[in-house]
This record gives structure tokens, sequence and C-alpha cells, in this order.
């Protein structure tokens, strides 16, 4: 955090409102916090003034899932606009396209997988240097499967055969299925967005945490199916529901709304969440080139400014925890040029709750984290957790110490951009500094449980994590 965050925070916590701040209340402030010999003039000067531009006129690509909200409120309500950006969101076709076009500058920034900075700078698929100072959201995505592959498992486990079954649903049901596949020489087919997205490496989780093998990667055959019980395959998020009803994939993971647009269609029931899976797992987040950031630095705070607000507001509720804002979110985003689904279909995640079945509609106010639980920060543990799954499939070839991992998440994920953007929102009053981690926490979030496995992950002990897992590399 610069002088000016910190003397500012300061004030904030007492009380005192960033924009009638005076030289007295920064040297107040900083004799508090013991800064040493502070030009307190230059340091109001540093927390008022206008970033200076390098590029004000910019195109972010996005794929048509409710977790482009971030972008696309931006946009809309004129965040964007306020920091001096003259904003384009254009819609990609599917994700490689769109960090293809990222790399070579065709996009300036884009909503990214959280996996793809990451996969794109170890070099899997694509070598480029891609970096994030901004996590869109958490949670957000579900794995569904075919009306036929329920009734199945249903009879598997009579549990599930009730109209509120006990969540969360586990592989467990699944597994006699798939074996019956397997004896009858046949393929069991799921779907996925791409090789480094989170709901690869959820649907891997979800799988073989009840003992099915969804196959490896290896430095000769990038396909992810050696030793598989199940046949992961990419699926564009919007082609999901379809490709589910034409009998190609028997279920898939993917993101809002096309595990809704399932039920809608009554052609698939949604069996769990990723919030289930890892509670308040990062999901997307916004990517730029290294090159671009060096070069267009305070260009890139002013989007993050912006984007933190369009967080902000999406998760903003009243007294009685009720959102406020999300129905006029969904009304925005069904439209065509967006994410072009109907309102009713989006709000079923958005408002929440979700729709498992038309008879099993639960509360889920969490599906989508945009703003609170610190779901914007760039968390050096979420990288490692990615690294972690790379690695367990076969993506990373080679075991690695535990210090790479902390070296990686540091190349790629930038929380000094992040702080850059909190400070001036906080010296502007737009941004509470309790509502950011304290400016002394070290980027990895505390050791959890919260996984359908019952695992403990700890970001600083990445190997002790991997040695855990009875499927998959253990180190």
């Amino acid at each position: 955090m610069t002088q000016a965050g910190v003397a500012l925070t300061v004030l904030a916590l007492s009380g005192c409102a960033p924009d009638s701040v005076t030289l007295e209340d920064l040297e107040a402030a900083a004799a508090k916090v013991d800064l040493g010999d502070l030009d307190a003039e230059q340091l109001l000067q540093e927390s008022s003034a206008k970033l200076d531009l390098e590029k004000t006129d910019l195109k972010f690509g996005f794929i048509k899932l409710t977790d482009c909200a971030p972008l696309v409120i931006a946009k809309e309500k004129g965040y964007f606009a306020d920091e001096g950006l003259n904003v384009e969101i254009e819609a990609q076709s599917n994700w490689k396209v769109l960090l293809d076009r990222v790399i070579d500058g065709q996009l300036d920034g884009a909503h990214m997988l959280a996996g793809q900075p990451i996969g794109a700078t170890i070099g899997f698929g694509t070598k480029a240097d891609i970096i994030t100072a901004y996590s869109l959201d958490y949670n957000g995505n579900g794995i569904t499967v075919s009306n036929e592959i329920w009734a199945k498992m249903q009879e598997n486990d009579p549990k599930l055969a009730v109209d509120q079954p006990e969540h969360p649903i586990t592989a467990d049901s699944l597994k006699p299925i798939v074996e019956e596949y397997k004896q009858a020489g046949k393929d069991f087919q799921m779907g996925m967005v791409f090789p480094v997205s989170t709901h690869n490496y959820e649907i891997r989780y979800w799988l073989a945490s009840s003992g099915i093998h969804p196959g490896m990667y290896t430095a000769q055959d990038i396909t992810g199916v050696q030793d598989a019980d199940v046949l992961l395959s990419v699926t564009p998020p919007p082609q999901m529901p379809a490709t589910l009803e034409a009998g190609t994939i028997l279920g898939y993971c993917v993101g809002e709304p096309w595990n809704q647009q399932a039920v809608v269609k009554e052609i698939g029931v949604p069996v769990t969440t990723n919030y289930d899976i890892w509670k308040n797992n990062p999901e997307k987040v916004f990517g730029v080139t290294q090159q671009w950031d060096q070069q267009h630095p305070n260009t890139h705070v002013a989007v993050v400014k912006a984007l933190m607000r369009a967080g902000k507001w999406l998760d903003a509720v009243d007294e009685d925890g009720v959102f406020l804002n999300r129905q006029e979110a969904c009304e925005i985003l069904s439209r065509k040029d967006y994410v072009g689904a109907d309102a009713d279909v989006i709000d079923n995640s958005m408002t929440g709750t979700f729709v498992f079945q038309k008879t099993d509609v639960r509360p889920m106010p969490d599906f989508n984290v945009f703003f609170k639980h610190n779901a914007t920060f760039p968390h050096y543990s979420d990288c490692v957790w990615f690294l972690t799954q790379m690695r367990r499939w076969g993506q990373i070839t080679e075991s690695k110490s535990a210090e790479w991992y902390d070296e990686m998440a540091k190349k790629i994920y930038r929380p000094d951009i992040y702080r850059q953007a909190a400070d001036l929102l906080i010296s502007e009053g737009k941004l509470d500094p309790k509502e950011i981690p304290a400016p002394g926490y070290d980027g990895y979030r505390p050791a959890s449980t919260d996984f359908i496995d019952g695992k403990s992950y700890d970001g600083k002990d990445p190997l002790g994590y991997l040695a855990g897992f009875e499927i998959g590399h253990k180190e």
C-alpha cells in the first residue's frame, strides 16, 4: 500500500471522511503508523491526483456467462466512464479465441478463467506472460447430468429419489454407472469448458473424491484422458445444454446460466455446485498481458477501480440481506449483446437461490459472490491451488518445489496493482478500508477444509496437499 493509502486508511478507520482530509489530518495519521519523514502536502496530492491514463479507448473480451457481470456493470453503470475510459466489451466464441486475442493485442484485456493466466504463464497449451490484479468472482458453477443418468443415480442411492435430496451430492452413486459403461465397452463422456478452467478441476475433484478416475495429461498426450474412467471433453458454455440434449455428453460442469437452462428445458439435473465442491472458490479473473500492464500501468489501475465499484454494486444488500441490484443486473445481462439468456433463467441463481430441480429450490445467497469475502482480491493461495491441480493431473509434467509454487503465484497474481486501485477508491470515499484485506495480509488465505471430501488445503504447503490425494500425482 502507498503512503497515501496507509494514512488515509488510518483516517477512515477513525471516522474521517477522505474528501475532508487536511494536511494536519495526514500528519497525525502518519505519526500513528510511523511513516517517518512524510511530506504531508505531497501525500495529499498523491491521494487526490487523477491518473494520467496511457490509453482511454479499450476493448475487453468476455464469454456469455453470468460472471461476466462486473465488466458489464462497470460499463453500463458508468464506472469505466468515471475513470475516463471508453470501453467496448465484446463476446468471444470460446476461451481459446479470447486468450489468443488478448495475447496478440486485439483485446486489451478480458474476463478470463482463473486458470488461464496461470496456464499461459507456465506454458500449458499457449505460452504467454499473463497477469491478473483482480478476481471477478467466487463460485458460480454447477455440475449437471442428463435425466437418464440422474434416474440411474437415484436407483443406486434411494435417498436421492425424493423431492429435496440432501446436499451436497457426491459422485458415489455415479460410480456404478461409469463402471457399467466400461464393462459394456462404452465411453462415459462429460463436458467441461477448457483444459485450464476451474470447471475442469472441479469436475475432476468431484469425480476423484468418489474414486472415479477423470484421466491424466502427459507430455505426449495433452487430451487428459489417459487411464480415464470418464472422458472429459471441451464444450463452449452456451452449447452445453444442446450437446447434453443430443446425447453427445452425459453431463457437464459449467457456469450459469447454462445449468439453469437444463432445468428450464427439462433435459438435465444439476447435482452439485462448486460452492459445495470448494466453498468460496475463485472462478474468473480480469487478465491482461504483462507487456500491456507495463505499457499502461495507470490505465490498468483505473480499470481495476471501476471493476471494484461494479463488484460492490452487485453484492449490495439491504438490512435484511436482500440483494438490492441483482434483478437489475439480470435484466442487463439478458441482453443479446451480453449473456443473451432470459432474465428469468439468469435470476434462478443470481438472486440468492439455486434451482436443482423444480421441487428442489434452495437458498444459496453465496452462489455468486462478486465482492464480499474479499472475493476481488488476487490471493496467492488461489493461484497455488490451481497449480496443485495442474500438477495433480499432469499438466505440469514434473514435480516442483514449494518455493516454485510461491514464486509463480507472485509472478502471475498482482495484489500491488489491486492495492493502488483500492487506495484511490478509499481516498475518494468510494471504498471502506475494512472492505479489503488489511495492509499486512500476505496473500495466503487461511487453511481450509471447505471441500466436498473434507481435505484441508493450505496454500503454503502445496506438496503436503498433493500428497494427500489417492488419484493423481502426489508430488
